[in-house]
């Protein structure tokens, strides 16, 4: 299937690693020119070099973190300049989990707060215009738990932007502009395989309770579906909240 993304620009954050990088190579493989950040140089340079490496044109990388506004808008207005002014997809998938050994630490509760959903509606503030401008656009936030069973100041944040996507989507439909939230469940990243599961066994128990697939899941597992939400095809999907996650129990 032709899903007709080789005339549109994406601008991918969080690709240095896990479903960014997925995302990146899928869209790279039907055609889509790539502007990618992250904090990780090295890791986006060696991305960079996989895609071209394939015939696809070589994505422009940008290294940098999402920290504070000013470093948001400072990537964004960058990579508004590598493409030109054009920006059509853009994936906002930089993110962490932020799990709480004190419940009132207000400054992790900021962190958390600023990467989890601060970040995504200060880079979608400098591209949405050019999107609106030329009637098109699609933006796909990446979500993720809204509950856990134990503090994590990164499922309010991923709530607030599960509630601020869908109030956007009906904003910005008349402009052609589609906007969607995709939930990852358990999925097999350095994240999750280094800090929240760092063992067979304990991967396997959080299975076994968990999760009715069986298994974790793969980057590719939500890559697919951002590139189908990429594309012309999904036209009238919009303000829709994804769980990719193996029918996951979230709350247990």
């Amino acid at each position: 299937m032709d899903l007709l993304l080789s005339d549109k620009t994406a601008f991918i954050t969080g690709a240095s690693a896990g479903i960014g990088r997925s995302a990146a190579l899928l869209l790279a493989a039907e055609g889509t020119k790539l502007i990618l950040t992250g904090r990780r140089a090295e890791a986006l340079q060696a991305l960079a070099d996989e895609v071209a490496a394939t015939g696809a044109p070589a994505p422009v990388t940008i290294a940098g973190d999402f920290g504070t506004a000013e470093q948001c808008a400072g990537i964004a207005a960058q990579a508004l300049e590598a493409a030109e002014g054009r920006i059509d997809i853009l994936i906002n998938n930089a993110g962490a989990s932020a799990p709480m050994k004190d419940a009132w630490d207000e400054e992790a509760w900021e962190r958390a707060h600023q990467l989890n959903f601060a970040a995504s509606r200060q880079v979608s503030a400098a591209i949405v215009p050019g999107m609106k401008e030329r009637n098109w656009g699609r933006i796909i936030n990446v979500t993720g738990a809204m509950v856990g069973l134990s503090m994590n100041a990164a499922a309010p944040a991923k709530s607030a932007l599960q509630s601020w996507s869908r109030t956007l989507s009906v904003e910005l439909a008349p402009f052609g502009i589609t906007v969607n939230t995709i939930a990852p469940g358990r999925i097999n990243t350095d994240q999750i395989r280094n800090n929240l599961h760092p063992t067979d066994e304990s991967r396997q128990a959080f299975i076994d309770r968990y999760i009715p697939a069986g298994y974790f899941g793969e980057p590719e597992d939500l890559a697919v579906l951002m590139v189908f939400l990429a594309s012309p095809l999904a036209r009238y999907i919009s303000g829709a909240a994804i769980p990719v996650d193996g029918a996951m129990q979230r709350i247990g």
